[in-house]
């Protein structure tokens, strides 16, 4: 043998030895995607149930939306409604009644007027009666 085998020999062994380290995180590598697999199977396989489950629940949401709508829509109209029947009580017994106060008041002022105006009178003729005789 003669240095150029040799150092071909050198070469081969350190060929091997290279291949013999890097087979080991490669083989590691392999276990660890193998895990990864796995793992991403069963969260496929456990969520599968979950969106059907979600999808049944916003179904129900949806049934539950559309039943709330019409019961919104009923309490918009009896809303209406009532706000309609209040402006119709207010325009056929609220005006009459107003008018009524209105009237009363006037004529209770007149007499209030009329009552105080006989009243000064009488105490006038009262003080002048007085003094008519206290001077004789």
């Amino acid at each position: 043998m003669h240095a150029g085998g040799i150092a071909a020999l050198i070469a081969a062994g350190a060929f091997v030895l290279l291949v013999l380290l890097l087979a080991f995180p490669l083989l590691k590598l392999g276990r660890t995607l193998d895990e990864a697999t796995l793992a991403i199977r069963k969260t496929h396989e456990g969520a599968t149930p979950l969106l059907a489950g979600a999808q049944t629940t916003v179904a129900n949401v949806n049934t539950q939306l559309e039943q709330m709508e019409g019961i919104t829509h009923g309490v918009s109209s009896i809303t209406s409604n009532a706000a309609a029947l209040t402006a119709i009580v207010t325009s056929t017994v609220g005006t009459p009644l107003i008018k009524v106060a209105a009237f009363s008041y006037g004529v209770r002022s007149s007499l209030r007027k009329r009552q105080d105006a006989q009243a000064i009178a009488d105490a006038r003729a009262t003080r002048r009666g007085g003094r008519r005789r206290g001077n004789r």
